[in-house]
């Protein structure tokens, strides 16, 4: 595996990469792979306008706030998890027990197959059930419960019943010293389950309007939360209630050159990439961030492509199977005749998720622009 990633290693004014050899001695190499940390720039973005006040949050208060609302205008509304009580172990429910009871914020058994069935339970009856899986590499003992039970629920009972009121949260994605089980990106999984919506913000102002809007939502919601920028993404986030579109992708940046399609964390990637490429190849990218990968928005990707006629797919996940590859299908189906280059998909490789390796592992700005360069002298 060491060898793998090392041919991907970021080139640098020290660092050469000749035939897939690092040029590179050990003690430095060591010191480079030890540093454990996401390298990468958050860009904030401006608030909606029209939403009146704001106020400066970070991600994890963006999503508190979310639920004090939610708490607050709708009394069905329940929050559980496991150590929600006391805020859980990233503080996104912090206080909302001393503001709402026990009976309405409170700690679940160590089980995350029983929090989501007992949340589909609330659901069915009329409650809205907001659960938190503590992370997304715990959601699997769960999958049953989502796949068999909840995307199925108003399908197989004629629409007599439906657990459109649950939403699950959890935090997802590398955050730097995270390893095997504590860092991985699971979405493409539950993409295959007809039923299920699956929401990735990319920041404060993103989640507290996509969070209102799952628990809205009359179909069972997946919110995926980038841990790494809990506290690391901050932004003007408006201070009053306000929904988001879901299976609306965003156009961050126009262009012309290529179009980059990517989610969460990957969208401040491809962010820097794109003003690298302008200022470096002189050209512009479109930057798009997906929002929602299930219902993904199929016409605002293929529409960039069909003017760009070159698309580079960035995410975190493992390159097989990664949900890069619906997105590659379909544009391959819409697209063929536009398309000037080889569809590219930019990932995390097909391994366990490494510790001391995380910095190769994942699709940063050099790997994303070697590939940008690639694609435009195909």
């Amino acid at each position: 595996m060491a060898c793998a990633l090392k041919r991907f290693i970021v080139k640098t004014d020290t660092t050469r990469l000749y035939d897939g050899i690092l040029q590179k001695t050990p003690a430095v190499l060591h010191k480079c792979i030890s540093k454990r940390f996401i390298q990468f720039n958050f860009y904030p973005e401006k608030p909606p306008e029209g939403e009146g006040e704001t106020t400066r949050m970070n991600l994890c208060q963006a999503i508190n706030n979310a639920l004090h609302i939610s708490l607050t205008k709708d009394p069905s509304a329940i929050v559980f998890g496991e150590d929600v009580a006391f805020g859980g172990v990233f503080r996104c429910t912090l206080d909302l027990q001393k503001k709402f009871g026990k009976d309405r914020v409170f700690n679940s058994p160590l089980c995350e197959q029983g929090i989501v069935g007992f949340g589909i339970g609330c659901a069915v009856t009329g409650a809205t059930a907001i659960a938190e899986i503590q992370f997304a590499d715990y959601i699997f003992p769960a999958f049953d419960q989502l796949v068999n039970e909840a995307a199925k629920y108003r399908y197989r009972s004629g629409n007599t019943f439906n657990c459109g009121k649950l939403t699950v949260r959890a935090s997802w994605g590398a955050v730097g010293h995270g390893a095997v089980y504590h860092s991985q990106s699971p979405e493409a999984f539950f993409t295959h389950a007809a039923g299920l919506k699956v929401v990735i913000p990319r920041g404060p102002i993103k989640a507290k309007g996509l969070l209102l809007a799952c628990i809205k939502d009359e179909d069972p919601c997946i919110f995926f939360e980038p841990k790494v920028m809990y506290r690391a993404a901050v932004e003007e986030v408006p201070v009053k209630e306000y929904t988001l579109p879901l299976g609306k992708a965003d156009v961050l940046v126009k262009g012309d050159a290529i179009t980059l399609v990517g989610w969460g964390t990957q969208v401040h990637v491809l962010l820097e990439v794109a003003a690298m490429v302008k200022e470096q190849l002189k050209v512009q990218c479109e930057v798009i961030d997906l929002v929602t990968i299930n219902p993904w928005d199929v016409d605002t990707v293929c529409n960039s492509v069909k003017k760009t006629g070159r698309v580079i797919v960035a995410h975190e996940a493992p390159l097989t199977s990664g949900f890069a590859s619906e997105i590659a299908a379909v544009i391959q189906e819409e697209c063929f005749l536009h398309l000037e280059a080889p569809i590219q998909r930019v990932t995390g490789f097909d391994t366990p998720f490494p510790h001391v390796y995380e910095p190769f592992y994942l699709p940063d700005k050099w790997r994303c622009f070697d590939i940008i360069k690639k694609t435009l002298t195909y």
